[in-house]
């Protein structure tokens, strides 16, 4: 669930880039300095096959995001007489009060008794 919820969110974006730039920093220590490597990966200047891929992917899914419309909701015409009637056959119930019957009536047998009394 709780990947369904970051995949929602676009986090899975966020691991592809993170992934790109670990491997990009790996690959530009090889030919320099730490400092060189890091401003070479970072810099924007300098983008990998899979950064070119997650800013495709973000930017396309950007566009989808908001495209639904909003419908209104249209009712037919109700009747401007409308009589509503009980049925011929009906009955009325008597309410039993079943909460207060059951105070009145004794417990059939002795409540348990504790162990340490």
């Amino acid at each position: 669930m709780v990947l369904a919820v970051l995949a929602a969110m676009g986090m899975h974006w966020t691991v592809l880039q993170s992934i790109a730039w670990t491997r990009m920093l790996a690959d530009n220590l090889g030919s320099g300095s730490l400092t060189e490597a890091v401003q070479k990966t970072f810099d924007g200047r300098h983008p990998c096959c899979l950064c070119k891929a997650v800013a495709a992917g973000k930017k396309s899914e950007q566009k989808k995001e908001f495209t639904a419309q909003l419908q209104r909701l249209e009712f037919p015409p109700a009747k401007e007489n409308l009589v509503l009637v009980a049925p011929s056959r009906s009955q009325r119930v008597p309410e039993a009060d079943t909460f207060a019957e059951s105070l009145t009536q004794e417990p059939l047998i002795p409540p348990p008794r504790g162990i340490l009394l």
